[in-house]
């Protein structure tokens, strides 16, 4: 049975309390009212084998905010399709009432107030518990870890992922797949995965780029409730273009779906009863696989951050989404019977922080892990006046912020900034601390370049980039979001042809068009190209804030998105 009663019965009888709520006991308070941790765990359990799934955790071991998209656009067959649907849209989609928990834990309107309501979200500790509530009554469940774990967070990037590593061996996890794992440099990875990891790295479309060979173990078949579970893992594919292929240069990706076919049989001929795909695909490359690989019983989907309350079926598979930064756990219970799957039974946890207890001894392994970067942590650089988010197909306050340093700092024309997903939000009238820039900018290649670039050179790169995130075929959507824009405003019309799609690039300074053949200085970072020079970002980022004392980000009115 496909559901989403279990998570919204107790998120729509909830009401919010706008206005003035404070942060703290006040918070615990109200959201305590509204929900308990019974509420949030309680689950029929039906059929006899447990998947809990947990994805895009971005090395967030902490509770955080974490702000929904307000645009989230699809193009060809994913048009008005989940979860390209965002706001009213979204909660008219799945029955969310105005003002709920579930509002606020998936979509982004009235986040600050409902934010000031009910609470961080996540934290490894809360996770603990709910894993181990779940294990309490399927001891056998398998925990499933989508990728996107030790990277993004100052004490990931110190340790180099061995926080993350460690929290991961002690929840128990049974196989994970990766993406910006590999940014730690493929020397590090084979360290972790030869001696570090408990469990297995699993990527069917990882290959030896010399020998054209698998380069990790593709699946692992589990015996759980007297069935055969093959859990195959899908790893992202287009780290090379996506990340820097200097750091992993002896691998090969890609989507492969004639490969993965070729695995879901050889699975089915070892006596597999059902075949779960643990993917790092993102949803729509997903949505395709599934319809054009058969044999697929459950897809648990990772990369574009997507949360949503039921499963989404293309024919006999299920897409099952989790969310990002630990807000969320999905349990999927299974009735596996005469070698297939004969009922599906779904639950997407959100992990409120008030209101699911800590597990004792997660926390302590947690505060150890971030003992040694307390001090760096927890220093106040600034202040914000404005709501820090990321999120978004085209803008998000928190790039806009890394941009108005680039532009400032660097003494550029213009900025540029990645269209990560990645980034825990800061609320209005909270301190900017250390782990809050880091929580936005830790990485490997981090420095922020100054160089110089024609309007030509320009505008090739965004339609390059936009061409990547809105073309009609979900195999040829190669990033994240839309590169974010310090300094110069810009048209864009999603639904014409690549090369087309940008329009009037005006700089912001004087109003004047941006020419083909001049020169601008641009200051951007992240740069997949080797060789790279200037300061990390989370340098410069800190030094503008703190020059600033208090920061308040202005609307973004600088894009002019045309979608018809």
């Amino acid at each position: 049975m496909i559901s989403r009663r279990d998570f919204l019965q107790v998120a729509m009888a909830t009401t919010a309390i706008y206005g003035g709520a404070a942060f703290g006991t006040w918070s615990r308070a109200a959201a305590q009212q509204a929900m308990t941790q019974d509420d949030l765990l309680s689950f029929e359990t039906t059929g006899n084998v447990t998947l809990i799934h947990i994805t895009d955790i971005h090395a967030q071991l902490v509770p955080v905010w974490f702000r929904e998209p307000e645009i989230n656009l699809g193009v060809g067959a994913a048009e008005g399709q989940p979860p390209h649907l965002t706001g009213k849209e979204f909660l008219q989609r799945y029955g969310i009432e105005t003002g709920s928990a579930a509002q606020y834990a998936l979509s982004y309107p009235d986040f600050t107030a409902l934010a000031r309501t009910y609470g961080r979200m996540g934290s490894a500790d809360r996770i603990a518990t709910i894993v181990k509530s779940i294990r309490a009554e399927r001891p056998d469940a398998l925990l499933l870890d989508g990728g996107d774990t030790w990277q993004g967070s100052l004490t990931a990037l110190r340790t180099d992922g061995r926080d993350m590593v460690e929290v991961f061996n002690a929840l128990g996890t049974d196989a994970m797949t990766s993406h910006w794992e590999f940014t730690l440099g493929i020397d590090r990875v084979t360290e972790i995965v030869e001696n570090e990891l408990n469990f297995p790295f699993l990527g069917a479309n990882i290959f030896d780029a010399e020998w054209n060979e698998p380069a990790y173990e593709p699946y692992v078949i589990f015996e759980r409730g007297g069935a055969r579970i093959a859990v195959i893992g899908q790893a992202f594919p287009y780290m090379p273009i996506a990340n820097p292929g200097y750091m992993f240069p002896d691998l090969s990706f890609g989507v492969r779906d004639e490969r993965m076919a070729e695995v879901v049989r050889e699975a089915r001929d070892e006596g597999a009863d059902a075949v779960v795909l643990l993917s790092h695909n993102g949803f729509d490359v997903d949505r395709k696989m599934a319809a054009r690989v058969p044999g697929i019983d459950v897809i648990l989907t990772g990369h574009t951050h997507d949360a949503l309350p039921e499963p989404l079926l293309v024919g006999k598979t299920h897409l099952i989404a989790s969310g990002s930064h630990g807000k969320f756990v999905s349990r999927l219970d299974l009735d596996v019977r005469d070698g297939e799957v004969k009922a599906v039974r779904h639950k997407l946890i959100p992990v409120f922080s008030d209101v699911i207890a800590a597990d004792p001894e997660m926390t302590a392994l947690v505060e150890a892990q971030r003992a040694p970067f307390k001090d760096e942590l927890s220093e106040v650089i600034g202040r914000t006046e404005s709501l820090l988010y990321r999120r978004g197909n085209f803008n998000g306050t928190w790039d806009d912020l890394i941009c108005d340093a680039l532009l400032q700092e660097r003494e550029a024309d213009i900025a540029l900034s990645p269209g990560f997903r990645w980034g825990a939000s800061v609320l209005p009238g909270q301190d900017i601390t250390r782990e809050d820039i880091f929580n936005a900018t830790a990485m490997t290649y981090p420095e922020a370049y100054r160089t110089e670039m024609t309007g030509e050179q320009l505008h090739i790169i965004m339609e390059d980039v936009a061409d990547n995130l809105f073309h009609p075929d979900p195999y040829y959507q190669q990033g994240g979001d839309m590169v974010r824009v310090g300094g110069m405003g810009y048209r864009i019309d999603i639904g014409r042809p690549a090369g087309s799609r940008i329009s009037e690039m005006t700089m912001l300074s004087t109003g004047e068009a941006v020419e083909p053949s001049r020169t601008y200085v641009v200051a951007g970072w992240a740069s997949v190209n080797p060789e790279v020079e200037g300061p990390p970002i989370w340098d410069v980022v800190e030094s503008y804030v703190a020059r600033e004392g208090t920061v308040s980000i202005s609307p973004n009115q600088n894009v002019q998105v045309v979608t018809v």
